[in-house]
């Protein structure tokens, strides 16, 4: 399967190569942008800010993914030799992104770092701007997925369902060389995020006198990792840290903590009523 087409370059021996993984995270990068700004101009706020601050939160979110990644490269990486010690002592491997390497936990918390400086300096809720970048967020992810798909990566477990998916002999991991067909994980966690984004647009609409600013964001930190936790149970390739799941262990505690927040925020007051008695003298 192709990943990408070449555009020749003048004076250049070889072409300069495109790939469809980028296409797919600048295609979902736009389409959350725009809807962003939708949102963003139903609910009373300034559109034009998002433009401002895109540049800085994407290359803040691709900047935290890549350190991620550095952080925690899949088992067949490392057998490769392509270690964490190996990205420090190449610093030149530490930025090639063009080899692929992202990690989604790091994306979130780069560009909603790069978002709360910017806030900040111009004197914005950043909780606000949250809120109405969560369901953007789940739509970027979904349609950036596809990128795993054109890089044949990103897939699950060997299975013969239906709806299996095709992987190249050279594209398998070690050990499944003899086997062809395998879950579209990818695809599955498209679907996920697709739900996502809708959950989080449905909740702002039906839910808008109940709920309280960052609501929206605390939600896609529930929903969106429990997906995560559920689909990487499928995952071949699973990052590891100290011999357990990093993204699937992360993701069960960002949950448990977003869910405990939003609970507490909308937990029951109780009012002590204290009446006062006159006491007439008999």
């Amino acid at each position: 399967m192709p990943n990408g087409f070449d555009i020749p370059i003048p004076f250049m021996s070889q072409p300069f190569h495109i790939y469809f993984y980028g296409i797919m995270i600048m295609l979902g990068v736009l389409a959350a942008t725009f809807l962003v700004s939708v949102e963003a101009k139903r609910r009373g706020q300034n559109p034009e800010v998002l433009w401002d601050m895109l540049i800085w939160i994407v290359i803040a979110g691709i900047i935290g993914a890549r350190i991620w990644h550095i952080l925690t490269p899949p088992p067949s990486m490392i057998a490769e030799g392509i270690t964490t010690q190996y990205y420090l002592t190449h610093p030149l491997a530490m930025i090639d992104i063009r080899n692929g390497g992202l990690g989604i936990p790091g994306a979130v918390f780069g560009g909603a770092l790069a978002m709360w400086i910017y806030t900040r300096r111009k004197k914005l809720y950043f909780a606000t701007w949250l809120d109405l970048v969560a369901p953007g967020l789940a739509l970027a992810q979904a349609i950036g997925r596809w990128g795993n798909f054109f890089n044949q990566e990103l897939y699950g477990a060997p299975t013969n369902l239906p709806w299996k998916l095709y992987i190249d002999p050279a594209h398998r991991l070690p050990g499944y060389e003899s086997i062809a067909y395998y879950h579209p994980l990818f695809l599955y966690e498209c679907l996920w995020n697709l739900a996502n984004m809708a959950i989080l647009l449905w909740a702002f609409r039906r839910f808008s006198n109940r709920i309280k600013t960052g609501d929206i964001f605390l939600g896609y930190l529930i929903i969106y990792p429990i997906g995560r936790f559920l689909l990487d149970f499928l995952r071949l390739d699973a990052s590891r840290l100290a011999g357990i799941n990093a993204n699937q262990t992360l993701s069960a505690i960002v949950a448990v903590i977003a869910a405990g927040l939003l609970i507490w925020r909308h937990r029951p007051l109780r009012i002590a009523k204290v009446t006062n008695k006159e006491h007439v003298p008999s």
